[in-house]
């Protein structure tokens, strides 16, 4: 038999907490909509600018 006690995270410590969790992802689904092509897109592009400056930054001090 599997008796898996001795593992710290294998049962949910605040069923609540699960809940209003559940319930914040709701909500913030409802408000914002889920993400999409465009939205995955422009964080991307963000992300990279953002790599770009701290390159040019680095490669200026030198």
């Amino acid at each position: 038999m599997y008796d898996d006690n001795n593992k710290p995270f294998s049962h949910l410590a605040d069923p609540q907490g699960s809940k209003a969790n559940f319930d914040v992802n709701q909500k913030k689904l409802h408000s914002e909509g889920p993400s999409g092509l465009w939205r995955d897109i422009t964080n991307l592009l963000i992300m990279v600018g953002v790599i770009a400056v701290i390159i040019v930054v680095f490669k200026l001090l030198k």
